[in-house]
C-alpha cells in the first residue's frame, strides 16, 4: 500500500460546526486568542482558560464528523493513511481513522501541570480549579498552547518523510511549526492541497490544487487517488 500523510487544519472541522481557531479579528469565540491559548494566558487566569475549554468540549459533543473526515477513514481500505492534524477535536477518531497524530493536543484529555505525561481522558466533562491528579496537582487542558513546544512534531515529520503522497486539507500553511512539515516530504511526490481560499504555494512541486471546501474537495481527491495510484 502507498503511504499517504494527510495534514488537516481548521477548515476540515469548520464544516462540522466547530469554530475556526483564529479569525481575521484575532478572536476565538469572542476571546483574545492569547488569553485562552497561550501559556501566559494560563498563568494569568487559569479559571478563564478552564471555562473556555469546558465550553469547547460541550460544543464538541454536539457535532458530528463530516464527509471529509469519513472519506479519509475510507481511504484506509486502499492506502496506508496517517492523519496529522492541527485540530484538537476528536472528529477524525469518531469518523474511524486509526492512525492520527495530534500536533496541538486533544480537547477530550487533560493533564497534570507538573507532569505532561500524566494524561487523563475525560471525554466531554468539565474540569475546574481544584480538580487534581492523583498527587493533588491541578489539571489543565491537554493542549499545546502558544509558547509551548510541540512534542509530536518529530513523529509527524517522520510520517511526512516516509509518505508517497501528501494531502493538505483546510489549513493555510501559515501557522508554524506545523506549516514546515511539508518541507520534509520526498522530492517529486504528488501533493494535494484542498482549500477554498486563494492560496499560492509556489514552493510546492507536483501540486494538485483543489480550490473547494473540505467535503467536496476530499471527495474529488479520493477519486483521483483511486484512479491514478491504485
Amino acid at each position: 500500500m502507498k503511504k499517504i500523510a494527510v495534514l488537516t487544519g481548521a477548515g476540515i472541522s469548520a464544516e462540522s460546526g466547530i469554530s475556526t481557531f483564529r479569525d481575521s479579528d484575532g478572536l476565538w469565540e469572542q476571546h483574545n486568542v492569547m488569553d485562552v491559548a497561550s501559556i501566559e494566558g494560563w498563568y494569568k487566569n487559569p479559571k478563564l482558560v478552564l471555562d473556555f475549554y469546558n465550553e469547547r468540549r460541550k460544543q464538541l459533543e454536539t457535532v458530528e464528523p463530516n464527509a471529509a473526515h469519513k472519506i479519509l477513514h475510507e481511504l484506509e481500505n486502499h492506502f496506508n493513511v496517517c492523519v496529522i492534524t492541527q485540530n484538537v477535536d476528536n472528529l477524525h477518531e469518531r469518523a474511524g481513522s486509526t492512525n492520527i497524530i495530534h500536533l496541538h493536543g486533544e480537547l477530550t484529555k487533560v493533564r497534570s501541570i507538573a507532569d505532561e505525561d500524566t494524561v487523563y481522558d475525560i471525554g466531554y466533562k468539565a474540569i475546574n480549579i481544584g480538580d487534581t491528579d492523583k498527587s493533588g496537582v491541578q489539571l489543565r487542558p491537554h493542549i499545546v498552547w502558544f509558547g509551548e513546544a510541540v512534542p509530536m512534531l518529530n513523529a509527524a515529520a517522520d510520517k511526512v518523510a516516509q509518505a508517497d503522497i501528501i494531502a493538505i486539507i483546510g489549513t493555510s500553511l501559515n501557522v508554524y511549526p506545523a506549516a514546515g512539515l511539508v518541507n520534509y516530504k520526498k522530492n517529486g511526490i504528488p501533493v494535494f492541497l484542498i482549500n477554498p481560499n486563494d492560496v499560492n504555494p509556489f514552493h510546492i512541486q507536483n501540486l494538485t490544487l483543489i480550490q473547494e471546501k473540505a467535503t467536496t474537495g476530499v471527495e474529488k481527491m479520493r477519486n483521483i487517488l483511486i484512479e491514478k495510484y491504485l
